[in-house]
């Protein structure tokens, strides 16, 4: 019950603490095959599972038919920009990488495991994820700080054999052009006329941009506004922008048709 003065938020909070200490976490893993008797350890494990491992060892991609790794995502964060709260590290991004694995599994019935890792390199974390690509059939990045999470997901894109996904990029984006999609046809407007204030220029809003500019949107009918104002090409910072994070200074160029200044 909520406690008369105390808002939904705090109340939430409360809750949480009380939770996490009673249940000690918000997933666990359990048995999918029966389990009656000793004897059945033998097929699962020794000596019944070597037969499997002869199997994939002929051909590795029966591994997403003979094992769980087909309904599987790494959820993978270095925690450095975690649910608004920042660079709260990997041992504090836990929970929240938890609560991530329960939507996975409920709402999605895909088998989730929260990953945080203790470097924060891009290269160190390319390394690892990497490694980690014979165990799992795709890996979920999550709350890794920007410009980095964009060089982090092109290149693990690149680089593996199996989906990476940025939800704070993806997730975003996919949900944002579902709603203006709905939008459009509740007010009889065509993409390509339509004009947009993208107000934030972070992680979420440029991988945003990027999507609607595959469905059609113009990028020139599309001003960006970050914490130093417009998007434009005459910014000052256009030469940091264009050094530390070439993702932002590519729509600076290419959106702002109307070339807005200000803040």
């Amino acid at each position: 019950m909520r406690n008369e003065g105390e808002s939904g938020s705090e109340e939430y909070s409360t809750l949480a603490i009380k939770y996490a200490k009673k249940f000690l976490g918000k997933i666990q893993t359990i048995p999918k095959v029966p389990v009656t008797g000793l004897d059945d350890f033998s097929v699962w494990y020794t000596p019944g599972v070597a037969a499997v491992s002869k199997e994939i060892s002929k051909n590795k991609d029966l591994s997403f038919e003979m094992t769980w790794r087909w309904n599987t995502v790494a959820i993978v964060t270095d925690g450095t920009r975690v649910l608004g709260l920042g660079n709260v590290g990997p041992e504090a991004s836990l929970p929240v990488m938890e609560g991530k694995g329960l939507i996975f599994k409920y709402l999605g019935g895909v088998d989730a495991i929260p990953i945080p890792i203790n470097v924060h390199e891009r290269e160190q974390i390319i390394n690892v994820v990497q490694a980690l690509e014979p165990a799992f059939g795709g890996i979920n990045l999550e709350d890794i700080e920007s410009p980095k999470c964009f060089y982090l997901l092109e290149t693990l894109r690149e680089r593996m054999n199996i989906p990476v996904w940025h939800d704070d990029q993806l997730g975003t984006a996919g949900a944002t052009l579902a709603g203006l999609i709905n939008a459009l046809k509740l007010t009889g407007r065509r993409e390509k006329d339509t004009k947009l204030v993208i107000v934030g220029s972070g992680a979420a809003n440029i991988a945003t941009v990027n999507l609607l500019s595959h469905a059609g949107f113009d990028l020139k009918n599309i001003t960006m506004v970050d914490s130093h104002g417009i998007l434009h090409p005459e910014r000052e910072d256009m030469d940091i922008l264009m050094k530390d994070n070439p993702w932002k200074y590519n729509l600076a160029l290419k959106t702002n048709g109307r070339e807005g200044r200000g803040t």
